[in-house]
């Protein structure tokens, strides 16, 4: 396999340490091995120890130390994943800080993640440093089981990645074959009727090993709490990866599922600010269903030395199929009308980035700079119905065209990144041309074109102790999916506005002497226009624009303390005003945005006497009061979350690589509401899972 210089160093440090560990241990009288610990994680474009990211492409798609990297970076690496047993993205982030997961309690049919208090749900996500552009409703489900990491670049990022937020971006790592055999087993049963069976099969092929495979996948079926809201999926991921030269290397990354959630989420609001304990579903017509698939492949040539080649290309598809019910109040009555809809959705998505990374000197200055062109090409369709009878007079409709667009995006970007003495500089520059077509529901077409140049410019200076001190000055620029609508009461709509948006952020990055941690910490104010945010007052998803300014503080750590403790910690203080916006806004705070938000977990394992194989975790999560509309009329209360976990390893018991694992989630049950820009939603109580792994 192909290293990079950073990677390899890594490895050759880990190989000293293990042969001098091993010549003290041959003077012993007796030698413990110990047991294997097979690891998940491939590390191939991200290094992680623990709980720890020390390396990666995340920030600028080449390998860089995250301490030097002079803009804020949260990841959650494997091992964190492992331990809370997260079932969805939102809850693979909660603990990350700068980011809010909670915005429309439980709703497991979206990732709407929002970063800083925007909205990254739309052009924030990627998937392998490639954009995953969703549709309206068409978003791609993002399944734990097959990453291996997701990290979280804070503030713009389009001077490299183009299209994307002003919060800043997702990107989800994809597991990847590893060079040596990894097989998992792992079956899980829970609340609400949860049953789940997953494997994991990857190592090489061929005595060579030139040739490796990972093939992943599911299958589950659970029900939720909500009546007749369902969380099935059949999800399989295969992958290969072909040493084609000493100096050229190929990976194929696929993905296939067929899911049906619930689709229908939300209780009914019989007044202003207020939801129910009425459930607005209808079981018998409550299924979202979703086929989505995505196949690409991601090449990588040495030409020279000092000069890498790489390309990255994907495309996918997703068609959804959304049934929804909901109440309305009947005027000069006292009994509630029912309706029901039927929602049709496709979205297919071709992305494909090319780059050059060239390292050389220039006096005491070493540049490692990279040059690339970048295209999307996005294309979706809806359709649209609303019956007022009966679920099956609904269903028996001809589904009408609703809306469509389709969106071509080309970029160039240029990166260079220099290093002199205790001094990291990161200059980046990038122009894009965006064409839209859209297309109203008389299919007649709309054309638009945008074009504009983002930037960013950072420098970090290495202290001393493992402390580094870091500012940046970024801008983003973001066309956006779909129409808005000034007025969301009517049917009245025009295509989105670009988003654009520049932030200024200061702050350091603290890595503990001796140990394995690190501590960021950053001030940030981000200045947006047209931005794009969820209205839900009406019962219905109506996207309109706003002018928000974000500022705020972040603290976050991980560390891995010896060898029994793991160990994540965040603090957000965020204020989210209304610049320009809805009459009545202007100047008041977003709606779902608090001002305070901390988390806290730990994983214990201790390493000898009777709790010896024994895991445990615990978890804090608070949520602090947010204003419930953009009128600042009321608020949703503060709610305090608590996770717990506990494991045990039945190595000791002579049955190596098999684990049991409980994890209880929301562990005192609150089920209260939260709103958004006046609509209101209910968290979704306790729930725990219990699962036995075998690895081998």
């Amino acid at each position: 396999m192909q290293v990079s210089r950073l990677a390899l160093a890594i490895a050759l440090g880990a190989t000293t340490t293990a042969q001098a560990q091993q010549t003290g241990a041959q003077q012993a009288e007796a030698l413990d091995l110990g047991t294997l610990v097979l690891e998940a994680e491939s590390d191939a474009t991200l290094v992680q120890n623990g709980y720890v990211a020390e390396a990666g492409r995340q920030a600028t798609k080449v390998d860089t130390p995250i301490a030097d990297i002079p803009q804020s970076i949260s990841t959650v690496a494997q091992d964190q994943v492992e331990d809370q047993q997260p079932r969805t993205l939102l809850e693979t982030l909660s603990y990350a800080s700068g980011a809010s997961v909670t915005n429309f309690a439980f709703d497991t049919r979206y990732d709407a993640i929002y970063l800083r208090g925007f909205p990254a749900y739309y052009t924030g996500l990627f998937r392998d440093g490639l954009r995953q552009v969703n549709g309206p409703s068409a978003w791609y489900r993002n399944e734990p089981y097959t990453y291996e990491a997701v990290s979280v670049l804070k503030g713009p990022a389009s001077s490299l990645y183009g299209v994307s937020g002003p919060g800043g971006l997702v990107n989800i790592v994809s597991k990847r074959p590893k060079e040596v055999a990894f097989n998992e087993l792992k079956f899980t049963t829970g609340t609400d009727s949860r049953a789940e069976a997953a494997f994991d099969f990857t190592g090489p092929l061929g005595e060579d090993g030139r040739l490796q495979y990972r093939l992943t996948g599911l299958v589950r079926e659970a029900d939720t709490p909500l009546e007749g809201y369902s969380d099935d999926k059949i999800a399989i991921a295969p992958a290969l990866s072909y040493q084609l030269t000493d100096r050229t290397r190929i990976t194929f990354l696929g993905e296939y599922s067929d899911a049906t959630v619930g689709g229908t989420a939300s209780y009914y609001n019989p007044s202003y600010g207020v939801a129910s304990e009425l459930y607005n579903g209808d079981p018998d017509y409550n299924d979202f269903d979703q086929q989505q698939f995505r196949l690409g492949y991601e090449i990588e040539h040495e030409l020279t030395d000092s000069i890498t080649l790489r390309q990255n290309l994907r495309y996918s598809e997703v068609d959804s199929d959304l049934e929804y019910a909901g109440y309305y109040a009947i005027p000069n009555s006292t009994t509630l009308g029912r309706y029901w809809g039927h929602y049709l959705e496709d979205m297919e998505v071709l992305t494909v980035d090319s780059m050059a990374e060239a390292r050389f000197g220039t006096g005491v200055v070493d540049h490692t700079v990279a040059v690339g062109l970048d295209y999307t090409h996005s294309d979706y369709d809806a359709y649209s119905v609303a019956g007022y009878v009966s679920a099956e007079d609904t269903d028996a409709l001809d589904v009408p065209y609703y809306n469509g667009q389709q969106m071509s995006q080309l970029g160039v970007y240029v990166h260079d990144q220099m290093q002199a003495g205790r001094w990291t500089v990161f200059a980046s520059g990038r122009y894009d041309w965006v064409d839209i077509t859209s297309r109203a529901k008389d299919r007649s077409e709309t054309d638009t074109s945008d074009e504009a140049f983002s930037g960013r410019i950072g420098a970090s200076w290495r202290v001393n102790n493992g402390l580094n001190i870091f500012a940046n000055l970024s801008s983003s620029f973001s066309p956006n999916v779909g129409v808005v609508y000034d007025d969301v009461t009517s049917d009245d709509s025009s295509p989105a506005k670009p988003t654009r948006a520049l932030q200024k952020e200061i702050g350091l990055k603290y890595q503990l002497p001796g140990s394995e941690s690190l501590i960021t910490a950053s001030l940030f104010d981000i200045q947006q226009e047209d931005g794009v945010v969820f209205d839900t007052s009406t019962g219905l998803n109506k996207q309109r624009q706003l002018d928000l300014r974000s500022r705020g503080f972040e603290i976050e750590g991980q560390a891995n303390l010896n060898d029994a403790w793991r160990v994540v910690g965040a603090y957000t203080y965020l204020d989210m005003e209304i610049e320009e916006g809805a009459t009545g806004t202007e100047g008041n705070t977003l709606s779902a945005t608090p001002e305070h938000t901390a988390s806290l977990w730990g994983f214990y394992e201790p390493q000898d006497g009777v709790f010896e194989g024994f895991g445990f975790g615990a978890g804090l999560r608070y949520v602090g009061e947010s204003w419930g509309d953009d009128e600042n009329t009321f608020k949703n209360d503060a709610y305090l979350f608590a996770d717990l976990a506990m494991s045990y390893d039945f190595a000791r018991n002579g049955y190596d690589g098999l684990q049991l694992q409980v994890n209880v989630k929301n562990a005192f049950d609150e089920t209260g509401q939260t709103c958004s820009a006046g609509y209101c939603y209910r968290y979704e109580g306790r729930t725990a899972t219990a699962s036995l792994r075998y690895r081998f």
